[in-house]
């Protein structure tokens, strides 16, 4: 890296508030974390979520898993 080179900054954990057809920003950043996998999830590409759990989803299989985790 030459000294003029600014790093690129490292992406930032957004916390939400999950609605029932969007979500409230109460934390800007870049991603939020899939509650099944763990894995980041970028806030452009973030269509699954639970409203009653408040819990983020990286696709409808990882939602259905927890779905079915709390139904126990």
């Amino acid at each position: 890296m030459n000294f003029h080179e600014h790093p690129i900054p490292p992406q930032r954990e957004a916390k939400l508030r999950y609605l029932d057809s969007d979500f409230q920003v109460l934390k800007e950043g870049e991603f939020v974390r899939c509650a099944v996998t763990g894995d980041p999830i970028r806030i452009d590409n973030l269509k699954y979520w639970s409203v009653d759990r408040q819990e983020a989803y990286k696709s409808a299989a990882e939602s259905l898993i927890a779905e079915k985790r709390n139904r126990r």
